[in-house]
């Protein structure tokens, strides 16, 4: 659910304040890589309050880049609050809560987005601790993209240990998924030297089947899925 191309590791601690604020704000940029894969059935577990968040998420998400996208972002981190409040039992708020916290971090960038990262991990495990299987899997998925977005230690929390820890177990739950296997790829290439495993991750991901009620998210998805093979292609010819 939710955004960054190409990480790389660096020793922060040598490094000016300026260009430390920079990375953060492109580590953090996570508005695009949290979209979740979801079946009726998970649909038909969401109230309509958590509906309403995921709605209004397609529709801010993709407005174009700028103060006004900023703005209803931290419209919508209040609502996604109150939505949460009014469906405390439910999982499956936390989880829209996480990806909304998550996506006005990569908005917001800089140092301040650390802060709404660390929002968004508390409220994906917190789902977890109710249920980890909610919405197929859909909490360690997304968890797993901020520990592989973040920056380590010493300016964050990202790790990719246990980014792959997390992606593997939504891998588990829904082997088939869109996202479950984009993210896993994304993971895989920009973390790793795997790119034959990326790329057939990728694959797998292309094959899935569209969502209904995601048409804006799986659209963005795919595009998503044609760039990389584009790159990851590109590198193995190289």
């Amino acid at each position: 659910m939710i955004v960054v191309d190409n990480m790389m590791k660096h020793n922060y601690q040598k490094q000016d304040k300026a260009w430390v604020i920079s990375r953060l704000s492109i580590k953090c940029n996570l508005v695009v890589t949290i979209f979740l894969l979801f079946t009726g059935s998970a649909m038909a577990a969401m109230t309509d309050e958590v509906k309403q968040i995921q709605f209004l998420w397609d529709e801010v998400n993709y407005m174009a880049d700028g103060e006004a996208k900023e703005k209803a972002f931290e419209k919508l981190v209040e609502q996604a609050n109150q939505a949460t409040l009014v469906n405390h039992n439910l999982p499956e708020a936390l989880v829209w809560q996480g990806i909304v916290y998550s996506s006005y971090a990569g908005v917001k960038g800089g140092l301040g987005a650390l802060g709404l990262a660390k929002k968004a991990r508390k409220a994906y495990q917190a789902a977890i601790a109710m249920d980890g299987s909610v919405l197929n899997g859909s909490a360690y998925t997304s968890l797993g993209v901020l520990y592989y977005k973040v920056p380590g230690w010493p300016l964050g929390f990202g790790s990719d240990k246990k980014a792959e820890q997390y992606l593997l177990k939504g891998l588990a739950l829904n082997p088939n998924g869109i996202d479950a296997n984009y993210f896993y790829a994304e993971y895989l290439y920009e973390e790793t030297d795997r790119l034959e495993d990326s790329f057939k991750y990728l694959l797998k991901a292309e094959q899935s089947k569209d969502r209904p009620q995601r048409p804006r998210a799986d659209a963005g998805r795919r595009e998503e899925i044609k760039a990389l093979k584009q790159r990851i292609k590109q590198d193995l010819a190289d």
